[in-house]
């Protein structure tokens, strides 16, 4: 009876252990699950704000390579992955030069696809 016991609590602790094990996990720039305007951001274990994760992200390469402005920097002048912050009525979008164009960062990155619709990002080409 006390192996029977035993075995019972050892199978229940694995199958408890196991949600937690495949519990979903957020991903470095994911977004937050409830629809707020946060985050994930791996490095730090944190929920920021996208313009946060924005900064972290050109900070750690060297920062943005052009300031924030409301025009893109002259065509002649800038090199692949350059950055900047575009600002437009709507807010502001990080933008990456990619491939001989300015893309928003999150469709060179692939961060969550609701980069595209935050702040400025959805206007960006308009």
């Amino acid at each position: 009876m006390i192996n029977k016991i035993k075995t019972t609590c050892a199978i229940a602790v694995l199958v408890l252990s196991s949600f937690s094990v495949s519990a979903e996990t957020a991903q470095h720039g994911s977004f937050n699950t409830d629809g707020s305007a946060q985050v994930w951001n791996s490095e730090n274990s944190v929920w920021i704000t996208p313009e946060q994760f924005w900064q972290n992200f050109t900070t750690n390469r060297g920062g943005l390579t052009w300031q924030k402005s409301r025009d893109y920097p002259v065509y002649s002048k800038v090199n692949e992955h350059d950055t900047f912050l575009v600002e437009l009525d709507s807010g502001v979008c990080l933008m990456e030069f990619f491939h001989g164009r300015w893309r928003r960062a999150n469709d060179v990155q692939r961060w969550d696809d609701k980069f595209n619709s935050h702040s400025g990002c959805e206007k960006v080409f308009e």
